[in-house]
């Protein structure tokens, strides 16, 4: 299977592939979608082998979707929707099978099709099985257990499939288009990731409705997560990130959200530039880490990066997922709105992909400004 991230020419490969003995007489290959709809979508199967073989002296049957090579060879173009479609071709032979995105098919499916791979004593030509996918679908599961799982230790070969194996896709465009996805379909086609986890329970977008603004004499925090880590290649280091939180009557407003990586400087220097956006009005909290580092990075912002700000520590205890719970509950309620800004979309993606994601330290920041305006009780501005 030659499988991973879209873009890498996977579908190409494929009808390579099944192209490679058509010059041989009775050489019968079989290419199969979920659907036949799949199969003639523009720049699908169907398509490329008009485009490729079109102008040779193949001859193309519609009725039959069927091409027949000079020699006798042939390709055929077929699918597999419902599973006593598979039944359909019971009395076929082919030497060679190919599933276009295989995660759309069952187990069974697939297995079946082994039955109608045979050849005679003596034929020139291998017998075949391939498969092109990208992570996810129904038949996520089964296709990486026995790929990446069982793989090489069972005969079965997988050829991860990358956005750079493909020279003539504008690559800058088509990762813009990927980065509109959410976090976890957009793990599993940009960068062909199979372990990508769905998104979590903790929180839904739909839970947070769109306000204007929050209104003038609700109580405000900005709350800091920090991490101060610069991103290198090969690595995914924790964000800083700041939410500014607004609360009045039982409900509550996320007004703005920071989001960066940098060095200490860096993290320090947008700390500062928020807090004078934010005006001294806004108490400053900080998560405080554990340790005597914890104590002097909240002494380092109290004196030095935040001087004449409220500046508080929040030496939190316990499992950060369960520290999300009353956030969670208050936008399942309905009592956590947003204000619209640039921002929004990354702080969703976040949460909603909590606790399964690979960051949440937007989420741990919302959660910790919920903390502060709701269960901090010694606080004056309360």
């Amino acid at each position: 299977m030659y499988g991973g991230a879209a873009g890498g020419g996977k579908s190409d490969a494929l009808l390579m592939a099944a192209l490679q003995y058509a010059h041989v007489p009775g050489y019968a290959a079989l290419l199969l979608r979920k659907t036949f709809t799949d199969l003639a979508q523009a720049g699908a199967l169907l398509q490329r082998s008009q485009d490729w073989l079109g102008p040779t002296a193949a001859r193309w049957n519609e009725q039959q979707h069927t091409w027949t090579f000079p020699g006798g060879a042939t390709l055929s173009f077929g699918y597999i929707d419902s599973e006593n479609d598979k039944l359909r071709y019971q009395s076929a032979e082919f030497q060679f099978i190919g599933f276009d995105e295989l995660t759309q098919f069952s187990e069974t499916q697939y297995r079946y099709l082994f039955s109608r791979l045979r050849r005679l004593v003596g034929a020139p030509v291998p017998l075949r099985m391939r498969s092109a996918s990208n992570p996810g679908g129904t038949g996520h599961s089964w296709v990486k257990q026995r790929f990446l799982v069982e793989g090489r230790a069972r005969g079965r070969w997988f050829v991860p499939a990358r956005l750079e194996d493909n020279p003539h896709l504008d690559r800058a465009e088509y990762v813009e288009s990927l980065n509109e996805l959410d976090p976890f379909t957009r793990a599993q086609l940009l960068r062909g990731d199979w372990d990508a986890k769905p998104p979590g329970s903790k929180f839904r977008r739909e839970w947070f409705r769109v306000a204007d603004a929050a209104p003038a004499d609700a109580r405000r925090v900005r709350y800091w997560d920090l991490a101060a880590t610069e991103p290198k290649p090969g690595r995914d280091p924790d964000w800083t990130a700041g939410v500014k939180m607004a609360a009045k009557d039982g409900r509550f407003w996320v007004e703005d959200v920071r989001h960066l990586r940098g060095t200490p400087g860096d993290v320090e220097a947008a700390v500062a530039h928020t807090a004078a956006l934010d005006g001294r009005g806004i108490t400053v909290w900080i998560e405080q880490e554990p340790g005597s580092g914890g104590v002097n990075t909240i002494d380092n912002y109290r004196r030095r990066v935040l001087p004449g700000h409220d500046v508080r520590a929040n030496r939190t205890t316990g499992q950060k997922e369960l520290r999300m719970n009353p956030l969670s509950s208050a936008a399942q309620a309905g009592n956590v709105q947003i204000v619209p800004g640039a921002w929004v979309t990354e702080f969703l993606d976040e949460l909603q992909s909590v606790p399964s994601g690979s960051h949440d330290d937007q989420a741990d920041a919302a959660s910790g400004a919920h903390w502060a305006l709701t269960r901090a009780r010694d606080l004056e501005f309360l």
